[in-house]
């Protein structure tokens, strides 16, 4: 079923994030919109390319950087460093930049596990937040975010930066103007080659890393030696597969394309086939999401790459054609026989997707990924891997937004458990 953002604003957010943005900005703009905006970023593996995006953005200072390990901290300051003439603090514990009345902004690039907790913190202390996908671990937290956001009136974007892709919202809107015809799937495609992580041991906590407060939120568990600082990923613990690591960037493209809000059923069979390691989640598998008049379809091959197959990013299947998108920000037009009969291409990066956040921040525009809208497509990710968990099936009541008859199972890994003192609160 189309959905009102779909047909009627599909560069706004819903009504009520529409009406949110606009209320948060004018807060803001009293400021004056030329102002200095001063960011703290927390987590710098991915958080180095928030550092170089934000400083790629006129009148923005980076005042805080923070990793629970030093080794990483000492290279996020170094990256600081070498375009802003400011000087910039470290810490280990994000909760000092909350503490910091003149920061403006918390952009969180942490693992998954933190992103719900520290956006919750983060919109409490007054701080606006860029928060990296999927931005929840898990569906419950995906809920809390979007109140957290509302009740304490925070800006929140996402980190799905396709979103401000010239290119991609141009097809986008095409798509939706009927350039290929009535739009009936999408399907969308991920290939790498990871090797095994293999089998942890448990070693003594590196010197230069906070384990306890890298754990945060999640029940502790025993530092093992190829955990961190990536292999948390396959670990339902603290992440959510390649489902959430990277199909949530060509579901969400999926979503907005067919104009569609949340399905109502969800499938995700496959498993892990290529290594006997210490990886929990599947390396192998597909996703299907069913509207009722259209479907999408998720295939993740993390151990091949699947190469001869020449396989784009998405692709729309239509009436009249289809429309192909590649990971970057392009988009090719075929017809219903498969000719090209267009290519379109543009420049990639993050800097137009962080602009767009401290647009926002100063009254100018609205949200190109506001959380709402980004967690609903997160949400399809949650559903698929308590399906995968399950029994491989789930049926969903998108207007309840809970899954129906959902067994024991489903409904303790639509939330979890966390550690004395960590709870999110709203």
């Amino acid at each position: 079923m189309k959905s009102e953002y779909s047909r009627r604003h599909f560069m706004q957010n819903t009504a009520v994030s529409s009406a949110f943005a606009f209320n948060a900005g004018a807060l803001s703009a009293a400021k004056a919109p030329s102002r200095r905006v001063r960011v703290g970023v927390m987590g710098l593996s991915r958080g180095l390319s928030h550092i170089r995006s934000l400083l790629g953005v006129e009148n923005v200072e980076i005042a805080y950087v923070c990793d629970v390990d030093r080794n990483r901290l000492s290279r996020g300051k170094a990256e600081v460093a070498k375009k802003q003439k400011s000087p910039v603090k470290g810490v280990t514990d994000f909760r000092e930049i909350l503490d910091d009345g003149e920061v403006d902004a918390l952009t969180i690039a942490a693992p998954n596990f933190w992103h719900a907790p520290a956006t919750i913190l983060a919109c409490s202390a007054g701080k606006h937040v860029y928060v990296e996908k999927p931005g929840s671990h898990n569906a419950a937290e995906a809920e809390l975010m979007v109140k957290a956001a509302r009740k304490y009136k925070r800006l929140v974007q996402m980190g799905n930066q396709r979103r401000s892709y010239d290119k991609i919202i141009e097809a986008v809107h095409r798509l939706h103007e009927g350039v290929i015809g009535k739009v009936f799937s999408s399907r969308c495609w991920y290939r790498s080659s990871r090797g095994s992580i293999g089998r942890g041991k448990p070693v003594k906590v590196p010197a230069h890393l906070d384990y306890t407060l890298w754990q945060g939120p999640v029940p502790e568990r025993p530092y093992k030696d190829n955990l961190v600082h990536y292999n948390w990923h396959w670990h339902w613990n603290y992440g959510g597969g390649e489902m959430a690591n990277n199909g949530i960037h060509a579901l969400d493209l999926s979503r907005w394309g067919l104009g569609v809000d949340l399905p109502r059923r969800v499938t995700y069979t496959g498993g892990r086939y290529h290594h006997d390691d210490d990886q929990e989640t599947p390396d192998t598998g597909d996703a299907t999401f069913d509207f009722g008049e259209s479907m999408a379809v998720w295939s993740g091959t993390s151990c091949h790459r699947r190469m001869q197959e020449n396989l784009p990013f998405v692709a729309f299947y239509g009436q009249g054609g289809s429309l192909s998108m590649t990971g970057g920000n392009s988009y090719m037009l075929y017809d219903s026989k498969g000719k090209e009969l267009e290519k379109q291409s543009g420049s990639t990066g993050d800097v137009p997707h962080f602009k767009n956040f401290i647009d926002a921040i100063r009254g100018d525009g609205k949200l190109n990924s506001e959380i709402a809208v980004g967690q609903s497509c997160t949400l399809w990710c949650h559903l698929a891997n308590i399906a995968y968990q399950t029994e491989g099936a789930l049926d969903f009541d998108s207007h309840k937004r809970r899954i129906q008859n959902a067994t024991s199972d489903m409904e303790t890994l639509w939330s979890r458990k966390y550690r004395k003192g960590w709870e999110p609160k709203v």
